[in-house]
């Protein structure tokens, strides 16, 4: 059974900027996959010549969006990009919410911290 995880990372751009990156076909392939096309609520992501189909169960505009991958037979699996604004400093921070198997999940966050690595230079961080 695969585990809940979170990962927070500390980037410095505004929530819209950001949210457009982390929701949208054009954003998304900047930085998280190859290429990205979206079919009513479900987003095709494209790493070389594989494909990988999610849904997107939830969003709310510069807050959060939550997709669940058609292949994974855990139904109540997703992945999740959140974003928060510390009120105080105004630093904005993505809060990445995954699902993996215990054996996969040093992995999954090793994958994790090199995609916001690339957002981050996308963005011009």
């Amino acid at each position: 059974m695969k585990q809940k995880y979170e990962l927070e990372y500390s980037i410095n751009s505004s929530t819209k900027v950001l949210f457009n990156r982390l929701s949208t076909p054009g954003g998304l392939a900047e930085w998280f996959a190859d290429d990205v096309n979206l079919r009513g609520s479900v987003f095709t992501f494209i790493w070389e010549q594989t494909e990988s189909l999610a849904e997107l169960i939830q969003r709310k505009e510069n807050k959060y969006i939550r997709f669940h991958w058609c292949s994974d037979e855990e139904e109540d699996t997703y992945f999740e990009f959140r974003l928060n604004q510390d009120e105080l400093t105004g630093d904005v921070s993505v809060i990445i919410t995954d699902f993996a198997e215990e054996d996969e999940k040093e992995d999954a966050i090793d994958l994790w911290d090199s995609q916001i690595s690339e957002l981050k230079h996308v963005i011009g961080l």
